[in-house]
């Protein structure tokens, strides 16, 4: 599986990369929501992961442009933003999944759940305490 990493910390794209390093078949990264809809287009990955605050463009509107080109791209928001308007919000965009940064632990287990729903948009989300809802 490719998977795009969208986030403005090279150590957590490092972590999400060792984590899901026997997942995935190949990884791109982006430092920020700007260069995400072309990185995007240009090697058309089954997951994106989105930070939602970065620097110059977030990642609820970069979910948007993605999704506006590709309605069928599959992105989950990978945040240390808790709060519900937040996930609204993500979910408003189209992104299929909102996960908090503590709970990577449960990531893969998401992706292999969103991987076998290829036609029907899932949205996947955790508490504050990792549980699913």
């Amino acid at each position: 599986m490719k998977i795009l990493l969208v986030d403005d910390s090279a150590q957590i794209r490092r972590v999400l990369k060792e984590l899901l390093a026997d997942a995935a078949t190949e990884f791109m990264e982006c430092a920020d929501g700007d260069e995400a809809p072309a990185t995007y287009a240009r090697y058309q990955p089954d997951f994106v992961l989105m930070d939602i605050s970065m620097p110059r463009v977030n990642g609820i509107t970069a979910t948007r442009q993605i999704l506006q080109t590709d309605p069928t791209a599959r992105i989950l928001i990978l945040t240390n933003l808790a709060h519900d308007e937040f996930r609204q919000a993500a979910f408003d965009a189209g992104a299929c999944g909102y996960v908090l940064k503590d709970d990577l632990l449960n990531l893969r287990q998401w992706l292999e759940l969103l991987a076998q729903e290829v036609s029907v948009p899932t949205q996947l989300s955790t508490t504050e305490k990792g549980q699913f809802q």
